[in-house]
């Protein structure tokens, strides 16, 4: 008898937490929200990327520069073979500097989907912040609970067959405003990819995820998961980071 009314108890408090306390936000506030939060006007920081496919690790460590929505540069730190390795998003266009060769490549279209370094993560993952909002519509089709956090459920689709991923679903937690847990869709229905975060800190009143896992779903036993650190925000970047000299500066 204790343990039913332990159970039915239970049960009443889940539903409690997932009805909340007040009204079911709109789909465009949510965004708006995510979008302030996870978007900011420049951001530096250390990312190590350590890959398992088919039980084989690889690790990569990365210097992170970013500016707006569509700057960023990238800086290889580790292993020493890659050592140099950097690359430069303007837009939609894509340079990559490779010291052993003394060679830049751009790259453009369809190319910026391909896995950086062959992780999971592609280059416009990792190199792309446009918001949401911009991108998507989307609507809240309800509430879960994931990682002990209450989560909003979106289901959001591309406004044109430009964004990369034509659907998406997320759970955002309603009080930090982070997606917690993303999948990612193809305009076929497919899904591509799952997209968790973590590990969230404050930074200034900021709150931002410093763990990332993202898998890839068309492909078995492969996961990338990012750790990031040295995280700034607003902080003052060397304009010529974001220029094609920057890339063969030593």
């Amino acid at each position: 008898m204790v343990r039913r009314v332990f159970l039915v108890g239970l049960v009443a408090l889940s539903a409690g937490l997932l009805a909340w306390a007040g009204e079911t936000p709109s789909a465009e506030s949510v965004l708006d929200n995510i979008d302030k939060n996870m978007v900011v006007d420049s951001r530096s920081n250390t990312v190590r990327m350590s890959q398992v496919k088919n039980g084989r690790p690889r690790e990569f460590v990365m210097q992170v520069f970013a500016r707006g929505n569509d700057q960023s540069a990238i800086e290889t730190l580790e292993p020493v073979r890659d050592k140099g390795i950097k690359y430069l998003r303007m837009s939609d266009e894509l340079w990559i500097y490779t010291p052993s060769i003394e060679r830049t490549q751009k790259i453009s279209g369809h190319m910026l989907r391909e896995g950086l370094q062959g992780t999971d993560v592609s280059y416009e993952d990792m190199m792309s912040s446009t918001k949401l909002r911009e991108q998507y519509t989307a609507k809240v089709t309800g509430s879960e609970v994931v990682s002990g956090r209450t989560c909003w459920k979106l289901e959001l689709a591309a406004k044109d067959e430009s964004v990369t991923y034509a659907k998406r679903v997320s759970w955002v937690d309603g009080e930090l405003w982070i997606p917690l847990k993303q999948e990612l869709y193809a305009l076929s229905g497919t899904l591509l990819k799952t997209w968790e975060m973590s590990d969230i800190q404050d930074f200034g009143g900021r709150k931002y995820p410093t763990k990332m896992v993202v898998s890839d779903k068309l492909q078995q036993g492969t996961s990338t998961t990012m750790i990031l650190s040295n995280l700034q925000f607003g902080a003052g970047i060397d304009a010529e980071t974001f220029t094609t000299g920057w890339l063969e500066r030593k």
